[in-house]
């Protein structure tokens, strides 16, 4: 047997009670495991599919001990994991993914140094912390440029783009508020792709297809899998996405988010645990991005994966949830996936659809004109 296999009927602890959390939890229930989470919400979306529930802060030493005493195996649905906890979890051999891969991913900074140490291609950026460095950042990168917190940013938030003379106020306030800042050149790309991976404690790594992302009011709308991309970026984004993935150690299921600007790539950010663009592999591949995941911190074989062939995954935001559910017989036969979350709030991720097929356009067509349909109706 290997070592440090956990087998089915075992216990998985996860920190942090949301969807993606909620979505391990089902695969790994499905499989013939316990689950025990760790959530401050009571009746969280983990919670609900889980056999035990701690309801403690994050940084609850105390609740972590209790965690690691009842789980086999520790990992984590959010990158913003106290590290402390992090470190104790480690230390304590429950948590595979180890916290150094926190540590790099909950900060901007630390994902470039290892972009910058690899050779890979990113945009050009400084690191400020004070008035007289954003000056000197706008002299070296210039106009347009994007203004982000070095930690806690998610779905748009933390960020402030700087197209003119008459955005540096704003950005001096930005700059005051969150302290120190990632200073970044703003691309013009032709659009933004996901690679999804998942590697093991010995090193093996599956690909699930690259994804194409769209957005609206910097929240993910709509992933699209395959990516419309050449074979030569494709080789490319999987190239830079191993050599990442290797330098860290990463375990379990990982994300990285690239612009495409022609034939070229650039990295942007980094996520060591499943993404919301890795949604689709749940229905249109042979295994998804949650059960991969269970498999390599449990210490199981990955499986090879396949594809259908053609995916569409449509995040519901808010009210899109009420909408979509009140027109379920016009959306045919997308999966829909609705996370138990209690109260509807804008910009607030709800639920998911997706729709598998075999070919891309065809696809494509049919979502459009179902979208189409709800929307004209409501």
């Amino acid at each position: 047997m290997q070592q440090n296999r956990i087998l089915p009927g075992h216990t998985i602890g996860i920190v942090g009670g949301g969807q993606l959390g909620r979505m391990m939890a089902i695969a790994a229930k499905h499989m013939g495991y316990r689950i025990v989470v760790l959530d401050p919400t009571p009746d969280c979306p983990t919670a609900q599919v889980s056999d035990r529930h701690i309801v403690a802060d994050y940084d609850d030493i105390k609740a972590i001990k209790q965690l690691a005493e009842l789980s086999d195996v520790v990992t984590y649905e959010f990158e913003n994991v106290d590290l402390v906890s992090a470190r104790y979890l480690e230390k304590h051999g429950v948590l595979p993914q180890g916290a150094e891969l926190l540590a790099i991913t909950q900060d901007r900074e630390n994902e470039k140094k290892i972009i910058v140490k690899n050779n890979l291609p990113a945009a050009s950026y400084e690191v400020i912390e004070n008035h007289a460095e954003l000056y000197d950042a706008l002299d070296r990168i210039g106009f347009p440029a994007v203004l982000k917190t070095c930690r806690g940013g998610y779905d748009g938030k933390g960020q402030l783009k700087i197209e003119s003379t008459g955005d540096i106020h704003a950005a001096l306030g930005f700059l005051e508020q969150n302290g120190r800042c990632m200073f970044e050149q703003w691309l013009a790309f032709d659009k933004e792709i996901s690679v999804v991976l998942t590697r093991t404690m010995d090193r093996k790594i599956t690909f699930f297809p690259i994804a194409e992302n769209q957005h609206e009011n910097h929240i993910l709308h709509k992933t699209i899998a395959p990516a419309s991309i050449s074979e030569a970026t494709r080789t490319k984004a999987l190239d830079a996405a191993r050599s990442i993935a290797e330098e860290i150690g990463v375990v379990g299921t990982f994300a990285i988010e690239m612009f495409v600007q022609g034939e070229d790539i650039y990295i942007n950010e980094m996520a060591p645990r499943p993404h919301n663009s890795g949604h689709f592999t749940i229905e249109s591949c042979n295994v998804s991005q949650f059960e991969q995941h269970i498999r390599a911190i449990c210490g199981l074989p990955l499986i090879p994966i396949e594809f259908q062939g053609a995916s569409v995954m449509i995040n519901l935001i808010g009210e899109d949830m009420t909408d979509y559910l009140n027109r379920m017989d016009e959306l045919g036969g997308a999966h829909i996936h609705v996370y138990g979350k209690k109260e509807i709030k804008p910009n607030r991720k709800m639920g998911h659809i997706t729709f598998v097929g075999s070919k891309l356009t065809q696809l494509i067509n049919l979502v459009d004109n179902k979208q189409k349909l709800i929307a004209k109706r409501n």
